[in-house]
């Protein structure tokens, strides 16, 4: 979990045991997440995983006193991923309600970019209300995505079952796996960013290396001059 993303969890976890504000800050950050902010969701997602994680281990994890009522697995799994199709509903809602004004300005345009929203366009028309699954899965798209969807006016009920299964496959499995199998699964999460941190340092020393060696040689032939 990346440093500057870890208030996330350390807010979350100092109300560990008081489940009804730990849900209704998940549901505040899936809102903002929905709309762009820069609050990413597999961080908060991760972090409702920690917890029930925690709470499901008290002999590791002991609870600050005796009856304290931890997060649970499944119930956590459903408000998270509840909070997260509604949040996606509502910036559904916004765009059907005002999504042409709002994207006929220059400047919401300018805001969204011209490459993110060819991009959307591209998507809908090729896939229809199917892009909703893919843009599920793309958090740069998501957002001017799910306007772009609400001011062409594809049906609520679709697309709320696409993205609804998009995020039935993503959201609880995640809590779930922290959740039953903790220890194994961040082991295997900090392994893994090890792993592509490492591989990232060599690609670096590669290419640094490369270009000092390519600089070497022209230098090298710029000093022995042409051949005679």
């Amino acid at each position: 979990m990346p440093v500057q993303q870890e208030w996330i969890f350390t807010v979350l976890q100092s109300y560990a045991y008081e489940p009804l504000l730990v849900y209704a800050i998940v549901f505040g950050l899936m809102i903002a997440s929905g709309f762009g902010f820069p609050m990413p969701e597999e961080v908060t997602i991760v972090s409702v995983g920690i917890l029930a994680y925690m709470g499901a281990n008290p002999d590791i994890y002991p609870p600050p006193y005796e009856g304290a009522r931890p997060i649970l697995g499944y119930e956590a799994a459903a408000v998270t991923l509840l909070s997260v199709v509604f949040a996606d509903m509502l910036v559904f809602m916004l765009g059907r309600k005002f999504g042409r004004p709002l994207m006929a300005r220059p400047r919401i345009r300018e805001l969204f970019g011209e490459k993110v929203m060819g991009k959307v366009n591209e998507l809908m028309g090729k896939y229809g209300i199917y892009a909703a699954f893919m843009f599920r899965f793309t958090p740069g798209l998501r957002f001017p995505a799910h306007i772009a969807m609400g001011a062409s006016h594809f049906p609520l009920w679709q697309f709320s079952l696409v993205d609804g299964l998009a995020a039935l496959i993503s959201v609880p499995t995640q809590i779930l796996l922290i959740y039953h199998y903790g220890d194994k699964i961040l082991y295997v999460f900090r392994e893994f960013k090890i792993a592509v941190f490492s591989l990232i340092a060599l690609l670096v020393i590669y290419v640094v290396a490369k270009k000092i060696y390519t600089l070497w040689k022209i230098r090298n032939k710029a000093i022995a001059g042409p051949n005679p």
